[in-house]
């Protein structure tokens, strides 16, 4: 028989650079491999030469970035012999954790902040099985709750302080390289938690055969090394929200406020190894408020047909007003991590939308008419 092609997950197809042995149980949903888009009608309105990519997190299984860390973090836990993890959340890592959990017939506990969580999110932590907990507070004090717990049950964090989860969402990385066969000279992602810039530098440095002092799993002394494949790292680019940016204020926020909930944390906890990033990549933080994240997530969706969750949006936002002031440059390779998908926050989606749905009469003219009255 021949050797299957089917893809079975991002742990199985970078296995030689995964912290796993031969004998490790992987717990896995296929995650990975996702889309990297090149955009074609944006560009075309900003008047510079640019390459736009996007690579769409949203295609995941359980609609996130979060489940390429969630694999890893699980898959370690098992490994481990524990019985349960525990997680705070604005939200995305409550959803992959419960999945996953869910996957490993593991039990999972997720703090979110009460009233401060879109409900896909919420509904997919639910169905999972999760064993959902309300807080009075916001996701840095839930974060501050789940260390004092794991300090006294018999849990396992698996919030992006597990270095296992970056160890994961490292192959983002990889398989941008991969895709171009390069790596690109911007990368653009949306920062909260921190984690997923500083994961894809650790993939990024890795891939170029460097070691980088941000890599939480091995202290800047590389446990696997492994051959380069590229001798080129990008430009690292974090955008936060105006409301919830720490980084642009060189302090914690405690009482951080944005409609892209994915980024509402006040107190990074990947706080020095993102400052790592910003001095090792020559790259910057920069703001966006939420009227610019908003029309970012629209112009995807009206002129693209990419459906990302607001959060997601602040990436491209603050990417094409770079590209359009120069600080991008004329040339350049850009890609844009959109980290969740739209239909995590329909609400807000829906929100955004001009006018009415159109009712008419179950009736051929009536349909006609609504349709020739709305051509464009």
């Amino acid at each position: 028989m021949p050797e299957s092609k089917r893809y079975t997950g991002l742990i199985e197809k970078y296995r030689a650079r995964m912290p796993v042995s031969a004998s490790t149980r992987l717990i896995s949903l296929g995650e990975g491999n996702t889309p990297l888009i090149r955009l074609e009608n944006i560009p075309a309105t900003l008047g510079k030469d640019v390459e736009l990519y996007i690579k769409y997190e949203g295609l995941n299984p359980t609609g996130s970035f979060k489940d390429r860390g969630m694999t890893m973090a699980v898959t370690q836990a098992v490994a481990e012999g524990s019985r349960a993890i525990i997680c705070a959340s604005t939200g995305n890592t409550s959803a992959a954790a419960a999945a996953y959990a869910a996957r490993a017939g593991i039990t999972a506990f997720v703090l979110i902040p009460e009233g401060k969580i879109a409900l896909g999110k919420l509904a997919q932590a639910m169905i999972h099985g999760a064993v959902v907990i309300q807080i009075r507070g916001n996701f840095d004090a839930g974060m501050a709750l789940v260390k004092e717990v794991a300090e006294q049950t018999p849990v396992t964090i698996v919030n992006s302080i597990n270095p296992y989860r970056l160890q994961g969402q490292k192959t983002a990385a990889f398989e941008i390289v991969d895709a171009l066969g390069r790596a690109p000279d911007f990368h653009c992602l949306p920062v909260g938690n921190a984690g997923n810039i500083t994961a894809h530098w650790i993939g990024y440095s890795e891939y170029a055969g460097q070691q980088t002092a941000a890599c939480a799993f091995c202290a800047g002394q590389c446990k696997y090394p492994h051959p380069a494949v590229t001798g080129k790292r990008p430009v690292m680019v974090g955008y936060q929200a105006a409301g919830a940016a720490p980084f642009l204020r060189g302090h914690m926020v405690d009482h951080p406020e944005t409609i892209a909930t994915a980024i509402r944390i006040g107190h990074p906890q990947s706080w020095e190894h993102a400052w790592t990033v910003q001095k090792e990549s020559a790259g910057w933080f920069d703001e966006c408020t939420d009227a610019e994240i908003l029309a970012a997530q629209k112009l995807l969706t009206e002129k693209e047909g990419i459906f990302c969750e607001p959060a997601s949006a602040t990436s491209v936002a603050g990417a094409l007003r770079d590209i359009r002031s120069g600080k991008i440059p004329q040339g350049s390779s850009v890609v844009c991590t959109l980290t969740g998908h739209g239909l995590k926050d329909p609400d807000t989606a829906i929100r955004q939308c001009q006018g009415d749905m159109l009712t008419v009469d179950a009736e051929l003219g009536a349909v006609k008419t609504a349709i020739l009255d709305n051509m464009t």
